[in-house]
């Protein structure tokens, strides 16, 4: 899979699971609305308040698991690190493109950006005569 794909298999589902890591050290789950921009990156928002924010404040690398609902028995599992992003940048346009509902979030006072710029990923395609489980070329 090279980013083409992955920018369309992203685009495609909208949903990952989002695995950061407490300030005990602690994995911490959650699933977020995404989007792909054409340059391979994913953008999500949060709140300020939220667990995830303060995990990545701390700890910026993430992991992600795309394709999870195994519908179609393909997954993307990706690893980055996340930063935030003014709500003016680039990224956050291919957000709203692609999530319009994120617009409704945008006049929330504590409403953040977030870009995860994956440096590995893996697709795994488990259907009958697929191509079985290999790396992403990342940018």
């Amino acid at each position: 899979m090279d980013r083409n794909a992955l920018v369309q298999f992203v685009r495609a589902r909208r949903l990952a699971v989002l695995a950061t890591t407490s300030a005990g050290g602690h994995p911490q789950a959650e699933v977020v609305g995404i989007a792909a921009t054409d340059e391979g990156d994913l953008v999500f928002d949060t709140t300020r308040a939220s667990r995830k924010f303060a995990n990545l404040c701390r700890q910026p690398r993430v992991a992600l698991v795309i394709g999870f609902d195994w519908g179609d028995e393909q997954t993307v599992q990706l690893e980055g690190v996340a930063a935030e992003v003014a709500q003016d940048d680039p990224a956050v346009a291919a957000y709203y493109e692609q999530l319009p509902s994120g617009r409704e979030r945008a006049a929330w006072p504590d409403i953040v950006y977030v870009r995860v710029r994956p440096d590995w990923g893996r697709y795994s395609d488990y259907r009958p005569g697929s191509s079985g489980v290999q790396e992403i070329s990342m940018p």
